[in-house]
């Protein structure tokens, strides 16, 4: 780890705590200036919200998928991803609309082409891990396990280039009005430290949470699921909630499912293309897959509902969390066994 803490419990919980409001403070620099970059390049509407602002947000778990995959704890960064995932489409919409005065509006274009789309990526993660399986069986491995290769990586990454282009498609160019030199070179500026900052949280965050892991018996997967993902899914929390309050219902939903998308099929891809090949436990991974598409069907029932999002419902979501962390945590102390080779 960068800084020396004392290796107990109580020093890596603080750890925990202080990088997870570093993550917050580097993911509002990152998001506010990719943002201000895109409106003064001209970027399409498409381009902004599908690519820049869903890297800004998604900036903690693609780190977290990264030093997870080096530290040869790839476990962790995909339970980091699927909780993060779970944690988007339960939490933020529903806190989003109990912090709101008025329903959040939806539209046909965020239930239906979002929805397709965001189902259809979720399902080719899926067969992506049996590939690996099928094709680079780990003998030796936990459950039933597989590599992911490079080439496997590349089925995610193929289907986000497609998401983009059919955005592209959809959506007519769109430009905006420039910012002076002096704003362009500050933008680029809290960019940077803005990844810098995420990066070093994101290193020691990890470190934190598989020593605390391994001095309390906790799974790497499940430890990713529960403490990774929170902490990693504080920015879009503040960013959907904000967007909601300023009466920006689509732009909070979009958040949420934009940045999902992007953790699916661009942050896991990304960590096995550093790393080269990563193991990974498909008795694990896939009914944790299962409860992701389960969450999903959850939130776009409920939007579709008169296209809006009510307090009841977003009450729904939130006991809908509530059963999600329940479930793992009986897993963790073995009163359930769904998940195999844990």
């Amino acid at each position: 780890m960068l800084f020396s803490v004392p290796d107990t419990p109580v020093g890596n919980v603080a750890v925990i705590v202080v990088a997870t409001g570093f993550i917050w403070f580097g993911s509002g620099w990152l998001e506010a200036s990719a943002e201000r970059l895109a409106g003064h390049y001209g970027l399409p509407a498409v381009v902004q919200g599908s690519v820049v602002v869903a890297v800004g947000s998604s900036f903690p778990e693609l780190a977290s998928v990264v030093f997870t995959a080096l530290a040869g704890a790839f476990d962790m960064g995909v339970g980091a991803i699927v909780g993060s995932a779970v944690f988007n489409v339960l939490v933020i919409p529903a806190l989003a609309g109990i912090f709101t005065d008025t329903e959040i509006e939806s539209s046909r274009t965020v239930v239906y082409k979002e929805a397709q789309f965001y189902m259809i990526a979720v399902s080719a993660l899926v067969v992506t891990f049996a590939l690996a399986v099928i094709y680079a069986p780990v003998s030796d491995g936990p459950g039933i396990s597989g590599l992911i290769t490079r080439p496997l990586a590349a089925i995610p990454l193929l289907l986000y280039g497609l998401y983009l282009f059919i955005q592209w498609q959809d959506v007519s160019d769109s430009q905006r009005e420039t910012s002076g030199a002096g704003g362009v070179l500050r933008s680029w500026g809290k960019l940077v430290v803005g990844l810098l900052v995420i990066l070093l949280a994101v290193e020691q965050l990890v470190g934190s949470v598989k020593a605390l892991g391994t001095t309390f018996g906790i799974p790497e997967f499940l430890a990713g699921v529960t403490i990774v993902a929170a902490a990693t899914s504080l920015p879009d929390t503040l960013v959907s909630v904000r967007s909601a309050r300023a009466g920006k219902d689509i732009a909070s939903l979009g958040n949420v499912l934009g940045s999902n998308t992007f953790d699916l099929l661009v942050a896991l891809p990304l960590g096995v293309l550093i790393d080269g090949s990563v193991p990974v436990n498909f008795a694990v991974a896939a009914p944790m897959m299962g409860v992701l598409t389960v969450a999903t069907i959850l939130l776009f029932t409920v939007l579709r509902t008169d296209l809006s999002l009510s307090t009841a419902e977003s009450y729904v979501l939130l006991v809908g969390y509530i059963l999600f962390v329940g479930w793992v945590v009986a897993e963790s102390v073995g009163v359930s066994r769904l998940l195999k080779g844990t």
